[in-house]
């Protein structure tokens, strides 16, 4: 058995996010979730990583997001708050970037791999074992779902890849391994920084950790949901 023990939705992508008690979920993944992106002028997206779609930005982590009904609201490293149809130059001149823009997404979705990222806490376990010294939390790696799996073997959702899941009365079919990036190291909402981390997964596990999936069956999904492992059924398309 997993029990869901924590739900966490980022309405800005790569900075902070909410923890909920529970969240709805669609096609697109928990509602609200990477909504909203920090834009550059020529149109990519801020992120942890560079590729054809982001470009890292150094200190989103820094920020938190939540929404106050369906606005986001940023709060700024410097802690003051200010709503997200307001907030464009405020980010531009923490970031040193000018003309940045905090945007709805629109026919592309902000998410980098899948709209969905679980991990286990079996997992956690594994890796605090790997990173001596290291605090090793789930926010550091960003996930949607963490599922409390006890006693389970390490790195218990990699043997659901290519299966659909059902955790309360949500299906998922969990599509591949997360490939980590250097906002594993980055201090967070009070986590110090954890630098060597990001080494210590590509030793460990080719630097993939946790699993990406699609909703198949959306619905409400909450804290203390369960998973049950006789609920796994394959999947061929």
């Amino acid at each position: 058995m997993g029990v869901v023990t924590a739900l966490w939705r980022y309405p800005v992508k790569s900075m902070t996010g909410q923890r909920l008690t529970e969240a709805k979920l669609g096609e697109r993944g928990l509602d609200g979730d990477r909504l909203y992106a920090v834009r550059d002028p020529d149109g990519k997206f801020g992120s942890g990583k560079n590729t054809r779609r982001f470009r890292r930005m150094a200190g989103l982590h820094t920020f938190a997001a939540r929404y106050d009904g369906d606005v986001p609201v940023v709060t700024l490293p410097d802690g003051r708050t200010v709503r997200g149809d307001a907030v464009h130059g405020e980010i531009a001149n923490a970031l040193a970037r000018p003309g940045v823009r905090l945007v709805r997404e629109a026919e592309i979705p902000h998410h980098d791999e899948a709209a969905v990222h679980l991990l286990t806490t079996s997992s956690l376990a594994w890796l605090a074992e790997r990173a001596p010294g290291v605090e090793i939390d789930a926010r550091r790696l960003r996930p949607n779902i963490v599922l409390d799996t006890g006693p389970a073997p390490a790195l218990a959702e990699e043997a659901w890849l290519g299966q659909r899941i059902r955790i309360g009365e949500v299906e998922l079919e969990v599509l591949r391994r997360a490939v980590r990036c250097v906002m594993v190291e980055l201090p967070w909402a009070g986590l110090p920084a954890a630098p060597g981390l990001l080494k210590t997964i590509s030793e460990a596990n080719d630097l993939k950790f946790g699993v990406h999936a699609r909703v198949v069956r959306g619905g409400t999904l909450r804290v203390g949901d369960s998973h049950a492992s006789g609920c796994l059924t394959a999947h061929s398309s």
